[in-house]
């Protein structure tokens, strides 16, 4: 009997949920889980890809398909070949969906607006990976005219405190010396449960019953959420790592209001200064949208310049890539050659930005958590590479930066 094979597209939320999956289906033979992602067209293609090559090398084995994409088109999905079963993104969590039996049942998608809890699972391992990610909140009640993600995912709702915590202390127990804490918009988190705790409180409530976590990690943020815990513990808690992702998508007002957003660039400015006073060593993430409809090369340069002016190490940039169904979609378009053209100039300023803030770490000590014999990341999320092997995967090691190289660090390990 062969383990499920679990091929993942898209978030860290995926990721996490890959291993709930891969939990419940351990029993079944001869399976391929495609766990899709619809923010792009280029990740369902890449899914579609897969989904083609699976049923081309592996003659028999019995597809199943699931994610935001299948959930959001399971018709679509279902007829690809070797695909045996589409389930929504609810089902796709729930036990009762992986036996020989559900297999043969046909589809499961259940209407995801209708989703009003999200169940706690225990994960106790990540296949492959040096640090674990832990679900806390789920869905989305924002709309931004360029996203289809609140359909696939339905409204946000939180993972209860304790249930966060009992997760967490596992997954320390089972070797983990990193937590990422992880969802679909995770400053929302809490305003579905009583006393509605904040994202801050969960963190240092976290922080302190798990007393044995090294490392807390959070992924993408809101810029216009960052409550007063949150921003205590950014000042005041080593072990909350000197790293935020932000959800930020442009540096231009106009195209931040057509997207929109909740912020405008002066928010998001704010924020990074603020933080930088807090933690001077701090790292910074983007997320970008380049080619977004309307965008003139005016207001491209606009976001080009605060990615220059704030000096963000860390991007991720997608072209912009129609969701059919989002006002976006129906906005002028943005040739697509200018759009790849706009994204690789973002990606230029991101590498002379990350440069720049990892010749600052130059003669600093640095925790790295490997994730090979040779490499890992920093607190800050700074790519650290090692000339030798330094210690094990999942390991926590402490590195003297001794030199920039083209895609991170070179360390000595100490």
């Amino acid at each position: 009997m062969s383990a499920p094979e679990i091929l993942t597209f898209g978030c860290r939320l995926n990721t996490y949920e890959s291993e709930v999956m891969r939990g419940h289906a351990a029993a079944l033979d001869d399976l391929v889980i495609v766990n899709t992602c619809a923010v792009t067209a280029e990740a369902e293609r890449q899914a579609r890809q897969a989904i083609r090559r699976a049923h081309r090398d592996r003659p028999g084995a019995r597809i199943v398909v699931t994610g935001c994409a299948a959930q959001l088109d399971p018709a679509g999905w279902g007829g690809l070949p070797g695909v045996v079963r589409v389930l929504g993104n609810e089902d796709k969590l729930r036990p009762e969906s992986w036996s020989e039996a559900a297999l043969g049942s046909g589809d499961a998608v259940s209407d995801i607006m209708h989703a009003r809890e999200t169940a706690a699972h225990l994960v106790t391992d990540f296949v492959g990976r040096s640090r674990a990610f832990v679900q806390v909140q789920q869905g989305c009640d924002h709309r931004c005219t360029f996203c289809i993600i609140p359909f696939g995912r339905g409204p946000s709702r939180s993972v209860p405190i304790g249930a966060v915590v009992e997760q967490v202390r596992a997954l320390v127990r089972s070797g983990y010396r990193e937590i990422v804490l992880t969802g679909v918009d995770i400053t929302s988190y809490g305003g579905d449960l009583p006393g509605r705790p904040a994202l801050g409180q969960l963190a240092r409530r976290l922080l302190a019953l798990v007393p044995e976590l090294d490392r807390l990690r959070l992924s993408s943020l809101d810029p216009v959420e960052i409550d007063d815990d949150l921003w205590r513990l950014i000042e005041t808690e080593p072990r909350l790592m000197p790293h935020l992702h932000l959800s930020l998508q442009a540096g231009s007002d106009l195209v931040l209001k057509r997207m929109k957003r909740r912020h405008l660039a002066e928010d998001a400015a704010r924020v990074m200064e603020k933080a930088r006073r807090l933690r001077p060593d701090i790292g910074f993430g983007a997320d970008l949208i380049a080619g977004f409809p309307t965008e003139d090369e005016a207001l491209f340069e606009e976001t080009l310049g605060f990615v220059r002016d704030h000096a963000i190490p860390y991007l991720h940039v997608f072209p912009y890539s129609e969701r059919p169904g989002t006002p976006a979609a129906r906005m002028p378009a943005v040739p697509v050659a200018v759009r790849r053209a706009r994204a690789g100039r973002l990606r230029e300023a991101g590498a002379a930005t990350s440069q720049r803030f990892h010749r600052a770490l130059l003669g600093r000590r640095l925790q790295v958590l490997l994730e090979t014999p040779t490499g890992g990341h920093s607190e800050q999320f700074a790519p650290v590479r090692f000339e030798t092997a330094s210690g094990m995967p999942g390991e926590l090691v402490t590195a003297h930066a001794v030199a920039v190289e083209a895609r991170g660090i070179l360390g000595t390990r100490i």
